[in-house]
Order: C-alpha cells, then sequence, then structure tokens
C-alpha cells in the first residue's frame, strides 16, 4: 500500500479537486469526479469493511440507568490533560449553571432519524444557521470511523487526506475534508471525548464574537452521554449518528477512549448525502459572502 506524500515537498496531481479549490467547482461535477476515483481505487486497493451490517442497540439497557453521573465522572476522572477543567474554569459560573439547565432535561437534544439536534428544534432552522455570516463550523469525524488501513492512524487527530492515496480516494472523511470550504471553517478527527472537549473551549474562547456550530460523528452512546457539555457552553449543532461496530455498553466505551477499537462504524448512506448536502449548503452561504 504507497504511503501518505510528503505535502511539504509533493502537491496533489489532480489540482481541480484540491481542498483549497473543489468548494469553488460544479458541485455535482466535483462530487461525480470524486465517486469515480474512488471506484478505481477500490478495485486496486479494496479496503477491509463490514461485510453485513450488525444490528446494534443503540445503548444497552443497563449502560443507560444513571448514564448522566456516569458522563459527569467520566469527563472528570479522565481529564488528565485537563482540558475540560481549563476550559470551564474560564467561566466557572455561566458554565456550571447552563450545566445544570441542561442536565434538568430529560434528554439534552432532539432527534431526527440519525440526527441529534442540540440548541435547534429542526434540521431547517440549523441550516439557517450555516448561512450566519458570523458563525464558525467544526466539522468532526469519530476516528473509529476511520478505515483500518488509514494512513495517518486510526487512534490519531491527524489526516493526511492525501488526494493519490487509494485509501484516501474511498474514504468519506476525506471526501468531506476536501469538499467543505475551509473558510470559517475547521475539520477535526476525533481520538477521545476530551479531545473534542478540549478544541470546542478552545474555539469558544478564541472566537467569542461569533456563533460556533458543529457537525460531528459519533455513536448514539456518545451522543446521548455529553450533550450536556455542549449545551454547557451554548454551542448549536448536529451529532451524527454511527452505526456499525458501535459502542453500546461503559466497557466498549472505555476501551475505545484507549484505542481499542478492532470494530469498525459507518455512516449510512442516506445519512452521508445528507451531511453532504449540509456542506454543500454551507458552501454556498460562504461563496455568496465572499
Amino acid at each position: 500500500m504507497p504511503s501518505c506524500y510528503d505535502k511539504e515537498s509533493e502537491k496533489p496531481k489532480d489540482k481541480k479537486m484540491s481542498r483549497l479549490n473543489i468548494w469553488k467547482e460544479e458541485w455535482d461535477e466535483a462530487e461525480k469526479g470524486w465517486e469515480e476515483r474512488a471506484k478505481v481505487a477500490k478495485e486496486k486497493y479494496p479496503l477491509k469493511g463490514l461485510k453485513v451490517l450488525p444490528q446494534m442497540t443503540g445503548i444497552t439497557v443497563e449502560t443507560a440507568r444513571h448514564l448522566k453521573w456516569k458522563s459527569f465522572k467520566w469527563m472528570v476522572m479522565h481529564d488528565d490533560e485537563r482540558e475540560i477543567l481549563k476550559g470551564f474554569l474560564h467561566y466557572p459560573f455561566k458554565y456550571f449553571k447552563a450545566f445544570l439547565k441542561s442536565a434538568a432535561q430529560t434528554k439534552p437534544y432532539q432527534r431526527n432519524g440519525d440526527f441529534f439536534l442540540y440548541g435547534v428544534n429542526s434540521l431547517e432552522e440549523f441550516e439557517g444557521e450555516l448561512g450566519d455570516p458570523n458563525s464558525f463550523l467544526v466539522l468532526g469525524f469519530s476516528y473509529c470511523h476511520k478505515p483500518f488501513e488509514c494512513p495517518s492512524g486510526r487512534f490519531s487527530s491527524e489526516c493526511c487526506h492525501d488526494l493519490n492515496h487509494p485509501v484516501c480516494q474511498q474514504c468519506f472523511i476525506g471526501k468531506a475534508t476536501h469538499f467543505l470550504n475551509p473558510h470559517q471553517s475547521v475539520v477535526l478527527y476525533i481520538p477521545t471525548i476530551h479531545y473534542i472537549g478540549g478544541k470546542i473551549f478552545e474555539y469558544v474562547h478564541r472566537y467569542p464574537d461569533k456563533k460556533i456550530l458543529f457537525i460531528i460523528t459519533a455513536c448514539e452512546l456518545t451522543l446521548e452521554m455529553f450533550g450536556d457539555w455542549g449545551n454547557m457552553v451554548n454551542i448549536q449543532g448536529i451529532g451524527v449518528r454511527l452505526d456499525g461496530r458501535i459502542c453500546n455498553t461503559m466497557e466498549a466505551f472505555a476501551l475505545s477512549e484507549k484505542g481499542i477499537k478492532p470494530g469498525l462504524t459507518v455512516v449510512l448512506d442516506e445519512t452521508k448525502k445528507k451531511l453532504m448536502d449540509l456542506i454543500r449548503l454551507r458552501n454556498r452561504m460562504c461563496a455568496e459572502r465572499a
């Protein structure tokens, strides 16, 4: 399998598919080109995948008991780098009050199929928020969604998204990264819940006058556990539910947070299409404001 190219010394051969230009191209043509490249790459270097999509419950009955307390304990006891504590201490009274308000709710979100809505009442409302000229979008992908063959490693916050690499050419994460207009946006590859929590605090405090929006893929258990923390810092967005070999127990989640994740998670095809539609909408609105 070819290695990831050195981005400092080698440029992508296909300029049309470069991350800086893709959002300016005709979308349908560019997406068709991507799928054609993915098909060719798959024929030469087929990736390991799920032969059968397992039918797993999102959260087991035992795990669902006292889940808010389990989430709070995890965030506090496993904050090894103090990302969450340092962020919380910026505005401790404000954040504590907002956390209690969210925790008092039965659910910290509203749900529409595979989409968990935080701080918005519908997908249509979130689409409107994407057009806010004062917004900053965080697009995040859980590491367990990476291919087994990922040249940057699965349990990693890195992603080389090499246009000339046969793995990256087949990877939905690589596709989304290249299609998103980087203006007022950032793409993150998430190894742990504390990593993304620390990054959210970072952007909230770096851009106090901006509205922080997010689209993040995660297992249903994670989306359930940590919604109160997102509401605490008053960010709005969508959690995209992963399918496949998900974590649906605290034991599996704890192992996953250490990089022990032998199974592969996936985003269902219809959900992928909707996620790409949201990226397309964001790009169009950015282009109109440019």
